[in-house]
This record gives structure tokens, C-alpha cells and sequence, in this order.
């Protein structure tokens, strides 16, 4: 099946888009980008290689409503265009918002260019689904755009002060789970119309007391803080994302010193986990893969290592060097690959922790090479 995502750059897209190319292999992705709404007969080329077309762009913020509605209205256009031009009778997916219930201008926006590529698709003879989407959460979303909760994690780690105005009961669903749902929405196409469910109900002020728990736990304290639901895992690996890893890696491992030699504390979690280690000789790397949902921590121990980082998608790499003489530790963001050299003459030793116990029927383990 060939799948075609508008917007494949954006929050979702990118979780989209990364979550096919590396769980999917009977799925292809179908290169898309932007300037191709410019290009009327570009845009036609690439509906005419899907089978599947996923649109996720839109225009959330503008500096007037009308130009956010005619932002949006313009996307639908062009994609109603070339579904014409190819006579497109695959399936197309469409991305709406709960703010459709209500009399926002991008609300109404998103309503209307639903009911335009529906009834477009309808004329055509293809399968047509709209999604309405509640609000969204998740790892590199855009602070200070249209997540409350991307704003609080930026500002929190940046040692600001968010500001709670309306402490409201809001519907939340991680980026992951909607992904999940789109990804069955393609497989098992059913209703024209489908509401996403959130994955919780929560109050303003909880979100910003866990977000403020973490800071105080993780980065005040150098603690894994207790995390009783998967929302709260999912919270707290949203939290992390903003973390600039370059002004905190490596963390320095205390040593307690006497006529013995040192005792050094590894890792204080208020949760439980996989403690390992591993010996590794000269010259040989491990790893060289990801994790969508896992926390782990890598402590050098003995030896020299090197440890490198990629996010999925980038091509930037984080290098950090790290000596058993001074002991330090990395922690792994999720999606980012990440591997461990040993760069010294000797064998390196490095303990390891993980939040959850190996299980090779969901290793949530991702190969790909930093």
C-alpha cells in the first residue's frame, strides 16, 4: 500500500511518517513536500502514485482569523483540484478538530474543508474518512502554537513560570495512540466520520503539577519519578523531549571516596526496572537502535566510551565523551538512535537501566544506524 501524508513534517506527520518507515514494511511512503500546494500539476503526480493520502497540513495560527480560514480552505482546494485531475478513488484521509463542535474561525475552517473533500470524494467513487481530532500531546511538538502542554514542558525546563488561565477538565490523546488509530483507520476503513477518543480527561493545574513534579524529580534531584498510569509515562517522556541533552550530558556520577577506593550511586528511581551491565572490548560499538516508549540510562562505568545520538528523521548527531575515571551517565530520549563505543584500549564497562523488563514479543526496540 502506498501512502501519501500532507503535512509529514509537522507534529503528527512526523510521528506518522516515522512510525511507518520503521513498524510498517508493508507500507511505502510516498515522498511529499509542501511547495507541492504551489505546484498544481506536481500535487496531481503525487495523488496518482497513493493509494492512501493522509492530509495533515493546515494552518493552525495566522495573524487574522480569515487568513487562518482561507489558509485552510486554500489546502483543500488544491488537493480538491488534483483529486479531480487524477479522478483519485483511493482513500483519503482527512485531519479535522474537535473545534469543529464549536465557533472558532479555525474550527469552522476545518469543518468546511472536511465537508468539501468528502463530498468531492463521494463524486469521484472513493473512500473518504474524517477524523476529528481532540487535543494531542506528545514529544516535539511547537511550544507557544496549540498545545498547552508543549508550552508548560518549554517553559518549565527553560525555568519559567506557565500560567495557568482557565484550569479546565481537558481531553488529552498522546500522539503515539492517535498514530494507532489513523494507522487502523487506513487498515480497517469503516465510518465516513470518526471521533477520536482522548486517552484521559484532566485539569490544567494536574498536568502543570506532574510537569513541575518532574522537573523537581529528574533534573532537580537526578530521580526517575514515579509514573503510576501510562498517561504519566507519556507526560513525562513529552517532558524530556524539551530538555536541551547538550547543556546536561554527560551527568557526572558522584563518587564517595575513602581508604577503600569509591561507592558511587548509579541511578534513585521512585519505579522499578531492568539493571544491567556489559562488557565491551576495543574498538566495538553496541546499540545502534531506538525506543518509542522506553526510558533508559547508560553509565560508564570503566573504560572509555563514546556515546552518539540521533533523532529519527535528523541528521544532526550527538557525540558525548565519557571516562570510568570520572563516571558519568546519558540518558536516551525516545526516537532518537543511539549507540556506545569503546574508544580506549581497554575493555569499557557500562551498567545500564531501563524502565521495564526486557519482553521479545514487544521489544519496542527499533534498528537504525546513528
Amino acid at each position: 500500500m502506498r501512502i501519501g501524508i500532507t503535512g509529514q513534517n509537522g507534529f503528527i506527520g512526523y510521528h506518522l511518517t516515522q512510525t511507518i518507515k520503521h513498524k510498517h514494511n508493508d507500507y511505502t511512503l510516498v515522498p511529499f513536500h509542501k511547495s507541492l500546494f504551489q505546484e498544481e500539476s506536481a500535487l496531481a503526480v503525487f495523488f496518482s502514485s497513493c493509494d492512501v493520502i493522509v492530509h495533515l497540513a493546515g494552518v493552525n495560527r495566522a495573524q487574522t482569523d480569515q487568513e487562518v480560514y482561507d489558509g485552510n480552505m486554500q489546502l483543500a482546494n488544491a488537493l480538491k483540484t488534483a483529486l479531480v485531475a487524477t479522478n483519485f478513488q483511493g482513500h483519503l484521509l482527512f485531519a479535522s478538530s474537535s473545534q469543529e463542535k464549536g465557533d472558532s474561525t479555525y474550527g469552522k475552517a476545518k469543518k468546511d474543508a472536511r465537508v468539501l473533500l468528502e463530498d468531492t470524494m463521494s463524486t469521484l467513487g472513493g473512500r473518504f474518512t474524517g477524523l476529528i481530532i481532540p487535543n494531542i500531546f506528545g514529544p516535539f511538538c511547537k511550544p507557544n502554537y496549540n498545545s498547552f502542554v508543549a508550552t508548560f514542558c518549554s517553559k518549565i525546563v527553560n525555568h519559567e513560570s506557565p500560567e495557568v488561565i482557565n484550569d479546565a477538565n481537558v481531553p488529552l490523546l498522546y500522539v503515539g495512540n492517535l498514530v494507532d488509530q489513523i494507522l487502523e483507520k487506513i487498515k480497517k476503513p469503516k465510518d465516513p466520520l470518526v471521533e477520536i477518543q482522548p486517552n484521559v480527561e484532566v485539569k490544567v493545574t494536574e498536568v502543570l503539577r506532574l510537569l513541575n513534579l518532574f522537573k523537581s524529580s529528574y533534573l532537580d534531584k537526578n530521580t526517575i519519578p514515579s509514573l503510576k498510569s501510562a498517561f504519566e509515562t507519556q507526560l513525562y517522556n513529552t517532558f524530556r523531549s524539551y530538555i536541551d541533552m547538550d547543556r546536561i550530558n554527560p551527568v557526572p556520577i558522584v563518587q564517595h571516596t575513602d581508604e577503600r577506593g569509591f561507592f558511587s550511586e548509579l541511578i534513585r528511581t521512585e519505579i522499578g526496572g531492568q539493571f544491567s551491565y556489559s562488557t565491551t572490548l576495543p574498538g566495538i560499538t553496541r546499540g545502534n537502535h531506538f525506543h518509542t516508549r522506553k526510558i533508559e540510562r547508560f553509565m560508564v562505568i570503566g573504560g572509555k566510551a563514546k556515546i552518539s545520538l540521533r533523532k529519527i528523521g535528523s541528521t544532526e548527531v550527538h557525540e558525548y565523551l565519557l571516562d570510568g575515571e570520572n563516571p558519568s551517565y546519558v540518558d536516551m530520549p525516545i526516537w532518537y538512535t543511539h549507540n556506545i563505543t569503546n574508544i580506549g584500549t581497554t575493555p569499557l564497562i557500562t551498567a545500564f537501566w531501563i524502565n521495564e523488563p526486557y519482553n521479545s514479543e514487544d521489544a519496542d526496540t527499533y534498528f537504525e544506524n546513528v
